[in-house]
């Protein structure tokens, strides 16, 4: 990414096709100083042809608004794109080979950093030991974080660096995560971190997404990475970044630029690591995970942000971690009003575990749904991880995206990258063939989660769709022929009766191959381009 230009102070895009509610037939578009000024079709638009400054033929591309990934860590996204990722390590084996190659390549790195390793998928279900990571890398100091980033499994001269800890074994969670994960990025220099930031936010750029929601704060980064960022991202030409800041001193948050007090703020941890706070015991191990915040510490939160006009929002994975959320936020409407907490727009990152009663709390409480659908897609299923940790039957009820939206609560798709990738075609396809069929919801409805519905979640109604006077955030495809696509997995071809008013969408049913992003525009301003093949 560059230095951000100046662009046409008019653009006319035409001979394409333009998803629009403000006409389902839409072809052409004109954008003016940033924003959409008028959609409509192939033969109006040649009123404007002598009166821009730009003519974009689209050769019958798509045009749709720009995606919003609503959580996101942007640093850790870049490090692993640039760094080892272990991701798709078949094996144990496999993995420690990828070790010693990445610390043959890399023998100036003052401490080696890895993500992405999943034992759950591995034959025999074993993550690596402490002396296997010491022999694979020389002794030299390692990070390795499992796939959710809620454990990490180090090596010894790691341990040595990091204060107060001790030589310990296994896969390390909590507070001991926390420490090993600090002294691991303290070890990233400036440099190194602005080229992740730059690596991630291109990478974003490159998958049609626009605006990126960062999930910081002080156990998962530093103030100087999320400064930075945000610093990064108002210079030079690429997606938006929304930053939120997850400490409970909302002086702080704003202080730094966040517009909440909010994001990973854990009330639990997670699944795969066995530190989602659930009610019933794991059904492979033995305690019921790791409880961060209570009820009584989510109310206090809420009671001081919704007084601060600031969002406020909790990480909760497992069953009892919402409980405490929707206990506490219901605490806090008590004291300062329903009205004002519903208005202030409070979030909940993840919220896999919902029963219907959580389900209508949310509705009531105007609570939204920070989800990512390819957790379902990577772990679902009754073979799937979630079935090992809570048995087949509890797995079922997981990540109910169908229930939510009936309710009535807004939903807004993400991918936790690092933990599943930049994706967000793939997101909705993940969403709309659920592996669980009745948690299903429609492609149009996925797609409005993945767009507007993160626009919505920082409070914004106006964006997120290409409407005259919305900003013009947008992605051009290239893909084959617009469907309708219903939760069920009907795919009807695209009505022609003008009475169907239903802007059609790329056929996402799996096997077929997911559109390509040809550019990507961000307030006006190209920040990718593909380049002609």
């Amino acid at each position: 990414m560059s230095e951000r230009t100046p662009e046409p102070k008019t653009v006319l895009l035409r001979r394409g096709e333009v998803h629009s509610p403000a006409d389902p037939f839409a072809t052409a578009m004109v954008v003016e100083r940033g924003h959409v000024a008028w959609v409509g079709s192939e033969g109006a638009a040649d009123a404007f042809a002598d009166g821009v400054d730009e003519v974009v033929d689209l050769d019958g591309a798509l045009v749709t608004p720009a995606f919003t990934d609503a959580h996101v860590h942007t640093t850790a996204t870049g490090l692993a794109l640039t760094g080892l990722d272990l991701s798709g390590a078949p094996s144990l084996d496999a993995a420690l080979a990828l070790v010693r190659d990445f610390a043959t390549a890399r023998p100036a790195d003052r401490v080696l950093l890895g993500h992405g390793w999943d034992a759950s998928r591995w034959p025999g279900g074993r993550a690596p030991t402490r002396a296997e990571l010491d022999e694979a890398t020389g002794g030299r100091p390692l990070y390795l974080s499992r796939i959710d980033v809620h454990s990490a499994v180090v090596t010894t001269a790691l341990l040595g660096l990091t204060p107060g800890l001790g030589v310990v074994d296994g896969p390390l969670t909590a507070d001991a995560h926390h420490a090993v994960r600090a002294t691991a990025f303290a070890a990233v220099t400036p440099r190194q971190r602005a080229e992740a930031q730059r690596a991630a936010l291109a990478r974003a750029a490159s998958l049609g997404i626009g605006t990126v929601h960062e999930c910081a704060g002080p156990d998962i980064s530093s103030e100087d990475d999320f400064t930075g960022l945000l610093k990064l991202a108002a210079e030079e030409a690429g997606p938006r970044v929304v930053g939120y800041w997850a400490e409970r001193d909302i002086d702080k948050a704003r202080e730094l630029g966040a517009i909440g007090a909010a994001g990973d703020l854990f009330v639990d941890g997670a699944l795969g690591s066995h530190t989602a706070c659930v009610h019933e015991p794991y059904t492979d191990a033995g305690h019921t995970g790791t409880a961060y915040l209570d009820a009584a510490a989510v109310a206090a939160h809420v009671v001081a942000c919704t007084e601060a006009g600031l969002q406020a929002g909790f990480h909760a994975i497992g069953d009892a971690a919402v409980t405490a959320v929707v206990e506490g936020v219901r605490a806090a409407a008590e004291k300062v009003g329903l009205a004002r907490v519903r208005a202030a727009r409070h979030r909940v990152e993840h919220a896999e575990m919902l029963t219907p009663e959580t389900i209508a709390a949310f509705a009531e409480l105007g609570l939204t749904a920070s989800v990512q659908p390819a957790f379902d897609a990577l772990w679902g299923g009754d073979d799937g991880m979630y079935a090992q940790r809570l048995g087949a039957e509890r797995a079922r009820t997981l990540n109910p995206f169908a229930a939510l939206l009936r309710a009535g609560v807004p939903l807004a798709f993400g991918s936790d990258s690092p933990v599943t990738p930049l994706d967000p075609w793939g997101t909705v396809r993940a969403a709309a063939f659920h592996r669980t069929p009745e948690h299903r919801v429609s492609v149009r409805a996925a797609f409005t989660a993945h767009t507007r519905g993160g626009w919505r979640a920082v409070g914004r109604d106006d964006a997120g769709v290409l409407v005259p006077g919305a900003p013009a955030d947008y992605a051009v495809w290239r893909t084959e022929e617009l469907v309708v696509q219903a939760p069920d997995d009907r795919v009807a071809r695209w009505s022609t009766d003008p009475r169907s008013g239903t802007p059609g969408l790329p056929d996402l049913t799996p096997g077929r191959e997911l559109p390509l992003c040809l550019r990507t525009v961000v307030g006006g301003r190209t920040v990718f381009v593909r380049p002609s093949e």
